[in-house]
């Protein structure tokens, strides 16, 4: 998710244990308490391998709501198979009530309209194994829900149904909501089991509206009910297609699977004319899908519909369906499909150069924010070209951070939102080569260095406003583009996929992606990821000498404020030409405060600037040297 915020912070304290990378050099990482119980157990492995004892729940749902566009109202059931995998008994289960986030007097860190501070949700029935609980065994505390059970024992599973409802947001978009009248976007809505993982039991952090989500992965078969004149777009493959819509837009669609060209499944002259629709007062809409993370569903009745597909997967052939669903009035949604389309594609080819996951990807025009979910994109399509086109690409890569990898969102926001910013910066370029894209880099360089700049490892639920923004966003996305620099495009790919095949649809903590990096890449990392995730300092370097004897030029490079940065430098000549000269973060392993670059030349030299829009320094004043000769 893109967003720029502002609050505080509490530092968490760290003890040590010795994690090794395969080209060992006993470089140690700091690590906490509560985390080093993963590897005593055996559920995790200090070399970044799944541990033999490692396990994970899951929760399968099948949910159906009703729908009542005038009045907002959300009517659900759901039934749902919990599995407890692990070695533990549990004698409560929790689930997250996400909407109560709009609940009068929910603790939340984000303001919203008095007209959507309601009821938040009813539990109208809960039943156990086909036993009605009593009022007394559930507590909801916030966006907490605490049910007391009959213990269920490991490796044992539970029946539950829920019966609920509440009143959807209609503004304060906070990720879901009403859109305007007539188009609504729908996410969080249902009451889901919280994780259950081996670091900290039962996930309780209370969703408070700037931190994101932590869920398990499960199947979903999910059907939504309402006035037929709707169009629904959700997470998960439609099953029912020729029961809610005619015949003739199935065909678009069928067609759009199979085709690279951009088809026009529903445009303005079908809105007006009707007879897209089954002949029924009400139409169900079924989706489902495995092995996701959530579901979200978007609706509209005067939303056009653009659509193409491509291969994601030579070696399969297999395709993705890219969609783009917008009001036809605002015309930034045109170009959509097509920018997405261009991410899939190089996210499939390219960059992490990893077969896109699922089916099918859908850009929803929304409001305020963009936000990603499984299949889904909820995005505000801005007129500015480029920010239109960075968004849509950075919540399009969200697919494969968090959601093919099962990060915890809420603790370590750096873990999907530093690779999102990352592919920002170099996919945007790919579509518009005009762009150049530094989201997030000036309020790093701003706060780097403040008593609120807090080290990247500091969990996100302490933190809040720019430092949660400048530890999530800009910060993690240099590191990872460093480490890209240094190891080369093949070998940071290398590494990278080695951690996606441990970790995909499991639950990766930062460790984890530490050491599959270092293993993958066959290169003890450690001294970077402690100098840039875990330490303070600030990234500050400087021209502290220029020399010259004929051809043979020597410049210092003095490193001032102890985080990494790679070296830059641009010679401008006395004839009006320039070089360039760079060196990788690897200049500074050793822990030297300074570099020497030599280089050769029979022509003068007149100005040596330091940097680049992708190397962070906080004092600029001292990277330019003029020669005076």
């Amino acid at each position: 998710m893109k967003k720029k915020l502002f609050w505080l912070f509490v530092l968490q304290s760290f003890n040590t244990i010795q994690i090794q990378g395969q080209s060992v050099d006993n470089a140690q990482l700091p690590i906490p308490i509560n985390l080093q119980t993963a590897y005593t157990k055996g559920t995790r492995s200090t070399d970044g391998q799944v541990g033999t004892h490692y396990w994970q729940n899951r929760a399968d749902y099948d949910i159906h709501i009703n729908f009542e566009p005038k009045t907002r109202l959300i009517q659900g059931s759901e039934d749902i198979v919990y599995i407890n995998n692990s070695p533990d008994t549990l004698n409560r289960i929790v689930f997250k009530l996400y909407p109560n986030f709009y609940k009068k007097g929910s603790p939340r860190n984000r303001r919203i309209e008095d007209e959507d501070a309601g009821e938040g949700v009813a539990i109208q029935k809960l039943s156990v194994n086909d036993e009605v609980l009593e009022v007394k065994n559930i507590k909801i505390d916030g966006t907490n829900m605490v049910v007391r059970i009959q213990p269920l024992a490991p490796k044992q599973s539970m029946r539950l149904n829920i019966i609920f409802s509440y009143i959807l947001n209609k503004g304060s978009h906070n990720r879901t909501g009403q859109i305007d009248e007539g188009s609504y976007f729908i996410a969080y809505f249902f009451p889901r089991i919280a994780v259950y993982d081996d670091i900290d039991g039962w996930n309780l952090n209370p969703y408070l509206g700037a931190q994101e989500f932590y869920n398990d992965f499960c199947d979903f078969k999910t059907r939504i009910t309402l006035p037929k004149d709707y169009v629904v777009w959700a997470t998960g493959d439609l099953k029912n297609c020729r029961e809610v819509l005619s015949s003739k837009y199935c065909e678009k669609l069928d067609f759009a699977e199979k085709n690279d060209g951009i088809t026009t499944i529903i445009d303005s002259f079908d809105i007006k004319t009707g007879g897209i629709f089954a002949d029924n007062a009400t139409n169900t809409w079924i989706f489902e899908t495995s092995n996701v993370t959530d579901v979200a569903v978007g609706m509209s009745n005067h939303y056009m519909w653009l659509s193409s597909s491509l291969v994601v997967d030579t070696a399969t052939g297999r395709r993705t369906r890219v969609d783009a669903v917008f009001n036809p009035t605002h015309k930034a949604g045109f170009p959509v499909v097509a920018d997405a389309r261009k991410t899939v594609e190089v996210m499939s080819f390219q960059f992490p150069k990893w077969a896109y996951p699922y089916n099918h990807e859908t850009i929803f025009e929304g409001v305020y924010d963009g936000m990603e979910y499984p299949m889904m994109v909820n995005e505000r399509f801005s007129e500015d070209r480029a920010e239109c086109i960075e968004t849509t690409e950075h919540e399009v890569f969200h697919t494969m951070f968090p959601f093919y990898m099962g990060i915890n969102e809420t603790k370590y926001g750096w873990m999907d939102e530093g690779w999102g910013t990352l592919s920002e910066w170099l996919i945007s370029p790919m579509i518009d080569s005009t762009i150049v894209d530094d989201f997030a880099i000036q309020a790093y360089e701003w706060t780097a260095g403040a008593e609120s700049d807090l080290p990247i490892m500091t969990l996100g639920t302490q933190l809040s406003g720019l430092p949660f923004f400048t530890n999530s966003y800009g910060k993690p996305a240099l590191g990872y583009w460093y480490v890209k620099d240094m190891l080369g495009d093949d070998l940071f790919l290398k590494a990278l996929h080695h951690y996606i095949k441990t970790w995909n649809g499991k639950h990766p903590m930062p460790y984890d992606f530490f050491n599959c990096m270092n293993v993958g890449s066959g290169k003890n990392l450690n001294w970077f990821w402690k100098r840039w995730f875990f330490d303070n300092g600030v990234p500050d370097m400087a021209i502290t000498q220029f020399s010259a004897k004929g051809s043979e030029k020597q410049i210092l490079i003095e490193d001032k404020g102890l985080k990494p940065v790679p070296i830059d430098l641009t010679i401008a000549y006395t004839d009006g030409s320039t070089e360039k000269l760079h060196r990788t973060i690897e200049v500074w392993e050793k822990g030297n405060k300074t570099v020497v670059i030599n280089f050769k030349t029979d022509k003068i030299v007149k100005r040596i600037m330091l940097g680049s829009t992708y190397t962070a320094d906080t004092n600029k004043k001292d990277n330019e040297w003029e020669v005076k000769n």
